[in-house]
């Protein structure tokens, strides 16, 4: 376990390299691309942040593998989807972008008319992959634990609704070709928090508490023999 949660954290930000572009000059033009982009053939050390998704996805699988698919209550059914995740995200970091299709026309015509190199199309059908299967792992993780009234179910609702508010600003993205820096992060922030909840959720139940102990004892009010009216009168006796 301790091993898992150490290479998830390491895969996690190396996945989120893209919280130090706006801090370098000029690195991204435009608000109006997206992160993608940056590792398109060409650019500014693209092969730098290509590295950095390869590896991202590569220590979330290896991370994965070793927490593997245990629950505390039983197998979690996400668990396979999430790994998928991973391995799309290892894919599009070995093969990135020929052009950088969100920040020119000329590149976006291109990939319409299918004349650009297959790498690039290999990216833009991982990327697809990427984000379907950990929207499928978020949805059954979801249906899971919705009624556990934990922690965890609280992360996976929360991703869920996230995504459900993201989706459709994406598509306006995409229709206008306008503001993807600024929706892109909404969903690389969702999925972090998807892999480490899934990293960290307990394998064991956790224990009941002393309270809820002491509750079961009785009939609710953690009273020796509950509310029962003969007993609470022989305690005022």
């Amino acid at each position: 376990m301790a091993a898992a949660k150490v290479l998830g954290v390491a895969g996690v930000l190396a996945y989120n390299w893209w919280v130090v572009v706006p801090f370098v000059p000029g690195l991204m033009p435009s608000v109006n691309g997206f992160f993608s982009d940056l590792e398109a053939t060409g650019r500014p050390h693209a092969a730098l942040m290509s590295d950095a998704d390869m590896a991202a996805g590569f220590l979330m699988v290896a991370a994965l593998l070793l927490r593997g698919s245990t629950a505390a209550h039983g197998r979690r059914r996400e668990w396979k989807w999430m790994v998928a995740f991973a391995l799309a995200g290892a894919v599009g970091g070995r093969y990135p972008y020929a052009c950088a299709e969100g920040l020119s026309a000329t590149c976006r015509r291109l990939e319409w008319h299918l004349q650009l190199p297959l790498h690039h199309y290999v990216h833009v059908v991982s990327g697809i992959a990427e984000f379907a299967t950990l929207t499928v792992a978020a949805v059954i993780a979801w249906r899971r634990t919705r009624h556990d009234g934990t922690g965890q179910a609280r992360i996976y609702s929360g991703v869920v609704t996230t995504l459900l508010i993201g989706y459709p600003l994406l598509g306006l993205v995409y229709l206008t070709d306008r503001l993807g820096t600024l929706v892109e992060p909404v969903f690389f922030v969702a999925f972090s928090v998807m892999v480490m909840a899934e990293l960290f959720e307990p394998i064991r139940p956790r224990p009941p508490s002393r309270l809820a102990r002491r509750n079961d004892d009785g009939d609710g009010y953690g009273l020796p023999g509950g509310s029962d009216p003969d007993h609470l009168a022989g305690l005022r006796a």
